[in-house]
């Protein structure tokens, strides 16, 4: 017997253990293994360890959001992702000026921040073509080289500015479903509806973290251009997981649903169909849709087209060249000089105005200062808009002229000429829903806009602890689980242009303009002795804006006789030298004026030492 065999006969136990298990698989493994809890044990803390690695998510980077503009305002939006040494800018508006900023052109964010920190400046991205959301791009230009992201039309309105400015950018062409890069930022452009073209909402990825910017932005089911809001996609983000969101505020206070553009298609379509009169129709050059369709209802009754307004050619130019107006013939134009010789009911102007602009095609038209438009009784006046917060006084008085000269005015508020382009209460809770934010920021909005939106989210579910009105200026700072508040980080002044002027006019000059306006001017010369201090003429008052001279000597002559007492005052005190002398006549004759007339007029004494 071979030992081989021996060893054999000697476990036969063994063998039948083995036949036994092996009707019990789970004990036949363990049994068959020489080395079984070793190896067990190593395998199951491998795939322990495996799972632990696999389920655990990567640290989040701590980030900054900064908005520089559009908080508490209406305008100038401009807000900052700072994260890892790396600032993106989404957006760079402008503002108009307010009644009081007299002399003002526009109102730009404050671009010290910026400055200060112009090597870790990565791109701006850019949202959509408005004003308020393009038109600081050349200051900010001026002052940092940085890359611009923006859509066609709103790229074409850009590059149009830059001309203007004789300044060039480097340039990238965006479209909704894009994803790119800028520094380390992963930018996503999102499909959205809005009152211009090309609107866009932004996904950014960056240091672990999610932020979604709305941009302006409505929830249209029929928008004139087919293009419908990407709610899927918002939809699959929350699903991600969003770590804040910054929302468009406007119409927080509207509730339901902000109506389609399909609305304002009817509209028109009643106007022309009742209507052989000439139709003027103003309305923001930038809405190209809207605009669009006025050309195809006109194109329907036989009507030609004439476009006024330097801003509506330019963006009509723009359209053709980017391909939004290829099924539209050329033959439908006319210059605008051409219309008297057409009947007015084969004629449609198109013309900007539609805010009162005191140098707009349809202002002249009302004062009779446009060259080439004479309006007439029964012309139809559309006004294809409402007014923007603090322009409704123009607006109405150029609706007055109108009125004035027999021509039937149609409003927003009679009729559904316009419908807004921002989303109202339903649409708000449809995207907070999808998105589920971790954080919220409500932008794009007056103080009391911000506050409802915040109120708003709350009643969804939202922690308020984790909702943050914040400030121009101040700074969300998010560290994971962690978020606060930092006020008054940087400047978020406004910053006034002027001409070539760009923030040298502020509240000193500007109060100063406006007790001009208000009071006017007065002017004292005096001519004094240097050696003995004595006057060398009579003292010379002069007044711009305060009372007309000639009608009023004997309070002229009063306030010189009070210049003679303080200058005699003041030399018999010594007071020779020019600051003091000036700040007591100043003093004395502002005394007086308020005395005599209630009025405080901008007192300058003007004085000459021979």
């Amino acid at each position: 017997m071979t030992n081989t065999e021996n060893k054999s006969n000697k476990k036969p136990k063994r063998a039948n253990t083995k036949k036994k298990v092996s009707a019990a698989s789970t004990k036949k493994k363990a049994v068959g293994n020489k080395r079984p809890k070793p190896l067990n044990t190593n395998k199951k803390a491998a795939i322990k360890n495996t799972k632990k690695e696999t389920n655990k998510k990567p640290e989040k980077a701590p980030f900054k959001v900064i908005p520089l503009g559009g908080l508490k305002e209406i305008g100038k939006n401009c807000t900052l992702i700072e994260c890892n040494n790396e600032i993106l800018i989404i957006d760079c508006g402008l503002a108009f000026p307010e009644y009081e900023m007299f002399g003002i052109d526009i109102v730009i964010p404050d671009f010290t921040y910026i400055r200060e920190n112009m090597e870790k400046i990565k791109g701006l991205i850019v949202t959509h073509g408005h004003e308020d959301h393009i038109g600081g791009i050349p200051y900010l230009l001026q002052e940092v080289q940085v890359p611009v992201y923006a859509s066609p039309l709103a790229m074409g309105m850009i590059d149009h500015k830059l001309e203007e400015h004789y300044i060039s950018c480097e340039r990238h062409v965006i479209k909704a479903g894009d994803k790119f890069n800028v520094g380390s930022f992963s930018v996503e452009a999102i499909q959205t509806n809005h009152s211009i073209a090309d609107s866009l909402a932004f996904a950014v990825k960056f240091g672990g973290n999610t932020l979604v910017h709305t941009g302006d932005f409505k929830v249209d089911y029929a928008p004139l251009d087919g293009k419908v809001i990407d709610l899927n996609r918002f939809s699959r983000l929350g699903d991600e997981g969003v770590d804040i969101l910054l929302c468009d505020s406007t119409n927080v206070n509207r509730k339901g649903f902000t109506p389609s553009e399909a609305v304002v298609r009817k509209s028109i379509d009643d106007i022309f169909n009742n209507n052989d009169a000439r139709i003027i129709i103003a309305t923001f050059a930038s809405n190209l849709h809207r605009i669009k369709y006025f050309i195809e209802a006109s194109m329907k009754h036989h009507r030609r087209i004439a476009v006024s307004g330097r801003s509506m050619e330019n963006v009509m130019a723009l359209s053709r060249q980017l391909g939004y107006l290829d099924d539209i013939p050329e033959s439908v134009f006319i210059n605008i000089g051409e219309t008297k010789n057409i009947a007015d009911r084969n004629i449609t102007i198109i013309t900007t105005g539609s805010q009162g602009e005191p140098m707009s095609a349809l202002t002249r038209m009302a004062n009779d200062n446009h060259k080439s438009v004479k309006l007439k009784k029964n012309d139809v006046v559309v006004f294809s808009s409402s007014p923007i917060p603090g322009n409704e006084k123009v607006v109405s008085q150029v609706v007055n002229k109108l009125y004035e000269k027999e021509v039937e005015v149609v409003l927003a508020s009679s009729m559904d000429v316009h419908v807004s382009g921002h989303a109202s209460q339903e649409e708000l809770k449809l995207i907070h829903t999808l998105i589920r934010p971790k954080y919220f920021m409500p932008a794009h909005g007056e103080y009391r806009h911000l506050i409802e939106h915040a109120k708003l989210s709350v009643s969804l579910g939202q922690s308020k602890s984790r909702v943050f009105v914040m400030s121009n200026g101040d700074a969300l700072s998010i560290n994971g689980s962690k978020a606060e508040v930092l006020k008054k980080y940087t400047s978020g002044e406004d910053v006034m242009v002027d001409g070539y002027g760009i923030g040298d006019v502020g509240s000193v000059v500007l109060k100063d303009r406006k007790t001009l306006s208000q009071s006017g001017l007065i002017t004292i010369s005096v001519a004094i002795d240097q050696a003995t201090g004595s006057l060398m003429a009579e003292p010379k008052l002069s007044t711009r804006g305060f009372v007309y001279v000639e009608e009023n000597m004997e309070l002229i002559n009063e306030a010189i006789s009070v210049v003679y007492n303080t200058i005699g005052r003041s030399t018999s005190k010594g007071a020779l030298d020019e600051s003091s002398l000036s700040r007591a006549i100043k003093s004395d004759m502002k005394a007086f004026i308020y005395k005599e007339t209630k009025r405080n007029p901008v007192i300058i004494p003007v004085i000459l030492y021979v």
